[in-house]
């Protein structure tokens, strides 16, 4: 595929020409299995999968104007999304305001992700080209998907934000651990729950919703949460809920499936 720009390739030369290693994401697969706080193992599996499908789409998304933008201003979304001060300032019920207020919430910020996903890129996988910088917005939004589907960051939400991502960039290790976490899940935790039909809507959303990556980043959070949804065109999951009230009714809080595993 042909360069991006004067600087940035699309696929820079020594990128493995395979990135279709089924072998390897199971592996890595068993070690977050093993400790579900390895994000790192989570970033192997997503580079052993990602397959051709999401270097079609993220190499649509940087021939597209809207993608030769952002490649000129160079805008680093990590920058955008940490600066809480400016984002407190938007209306109330506005997409940034949620997020400032979940990732406050919560703890998190989007440099704790890239953090996290530094200590994957130390074994010499990065590449700088194109595909890492398709990838890295990927990861800066994720926090982000949390806000606009509605999932929250209990252990079914997360499978179910990725499977929503899987359904928008083909990325196949997403796919993999959107559904191979929610078998675990179903069969370790909560087999009575309809965990696996939760996942499933969250890929069947996330197939019907435009791409949110693709969007304007700076616009969208400026955008009032409940329109930004509809024009999206992200309902409120169904199934996501009824799991919980399944678990509820078993005795298991939603948030706090380690103590129900135990």
């Amino acid at each position: 595929m042909a360069a991006l720009n004067a600087d940035i390739p699309f696929h820079h030369p020594d990128r493995p020409g395979s990135e279709f290693r089924p072998l390897k994401a199971w592996q890595h697969f068993k070690q977050l299995m093993a400790d579900k706080e390895d994000t790192e193992q989570v970033f192997h599996i997503i580079a052993a999968l990602r397959g051709r499908k999401f270097r079609t789409i993220a190499n649509r998304f940087w021939s597209s104007d809207k993608g030769q933008r952002l490649l000129t201003t160079n805008e680093r979304l990590i920058d955008v999304l940490d600066d809480h001060d400016t984002l407190k300032q938007l209306p109330a019920g506005t997409v940034g305001r949620a997020y400032v207020d979940f990732m406050e919430r919560e703890g998190l910020s989007a440099a704790g992700l890239e953090a996290e996903y530094a200590k994957f890129t130390t074994a010499g996988m990065r590449f700088e080209d194109g595909i890492d910088r398709y990838g890295d917005r990927l990861r800066d939004t994720h926090d982000l998907h949390h806000i606009l589907t509605g999932y929250g960051r209990d252990a079914l939400g997360e499978q179910c934000v990725l499977a929503f991502t899987y359904a928008q960039h083909r990325n196949l290790g997403v796919g993999f651990i959107a559904y191979a976490g929610g078998i675990e899940l179903k069969r370790r935790v909560a087999p009575s729950a309809p965990i696996l039909a939760a996942v499933h809507e969250g890929y069947r959303i996330g197939k019907a919703a435009k791409n949110l990556v693709h969007e304007d980043i700076i616009a969208l959070l400026r955008e009032p949460l409940a329109d930004a949804r509809a024009r999206l065109g992200i309902p409120t999951p169904t199934a996501y809920h009824t799991a919980h009230e399944a678990m509820r009714s078993d005795g298991i809080d939603p948030y706090n499936l380690l103590a129900a595993a135990a």
